[in-house]
């Protein structure tokens, strides 16, 4: 039989879907344990357990004796021909930031070097890494380059803190977006652990490709969302 969903993860599921939809605004004070617990029907316990849960990833916040409160909403995040993350969150008047992870130069994958229109088994730069609004945490994100077009692009990452910035350092004065697929998919123990939600927590997933103005590709990545703390939104631009 296939496992149940606990009502705790049930309940903190409605409320960041609440949370998302704007029912509950930043500095909003959530209904109390009571209130909650009788609107769900379960005992106080089991709300706690879910309030801890989104405290955990930092969408509310107890006060002690003054009750719950909601820290923030979902970053609006245009997908359009110019995707720049930094711009993107600046115009929304959020605080972007970014954490790398991991900086490496390895193999292609096929998928990659099919991207890229580069040989089998061909070396690419890879960057992993962490972007955050306002120092929440909104996804997960790998970048992939040739390592033949890009020898420097781990030094001038880790010197420009920034995708464009190190483009940039590069010769790349300019570039778009040519595809973007989004699908949605359940969060990983590693996936959840970065994004600070539970494991199986919906989250969604791009797959894009960067080209120069010649057309030529330059950037394959893959962006993993926290779902309830960001809404993509398409642009003409």
């Amino acid at each position: 039989m296939p496992q149940r969903t606990p009502i705790w993860t049930a309940i903190a599921h409605s409320l960041r879907s609440d949370i998302a939809a704007g029912v509950y605004g930043p500095d909003d004070k959530l209904p109390t344990e009571s209130a909650l617990a009788a609107r769900f029907g379960v005992n106080r316990h089991t709300v706690r357990h879910a309030i801890k849960a989104l405290a955990g990833e930092g969408l509310v916040l107890p006060r002690r004796g003054a009750g719950v409160f909601v820290t923030s909403t979902p970053t609006d995040y245009p997908i359009g021909r110019r995707v720049r993350f930094h711009q993107n969150l600046s115009a929304q008047g959020r605080m972007p930031s970014k954490e790398f992870l991991t900086l490496e130069t390895r193999t292609a994958r096929s998928e990659e070097s099919d991207a890229l229109a580069l040989a089998q088994n061909a070396q690419v730069q890879v960057c992993e890494g962490l972007s955050f609004a306002d120092g929440q945490v909104i996804a997960l994100f790998r970048s992939v380059f040739s390592a033949a077009r890009f020898p420097d692009m781990l030094a001038h990452l880790e010197q420009a803190q920034s995708v464009t910035a190190a483009l940039r350092l590069g010769g790349v004065t300019d570039y778009t977006r040519a595809s973007t697929r989004i699908n949605a998919k359940l969060a990983s123990a590693t996936q959840a652990l970065h994004l600070r939600v539970v494991e199986g927590a919906p989250i969604l997933r791009t797959i894009n490709l960067n080209v120069d103005d010649q057309g030529q590709p330059l950037e394959y990545g893959r962006t993993w969302f926290a779902g309830d703390k960001v809404t993509l939104t398409l642009a003409d631009t």
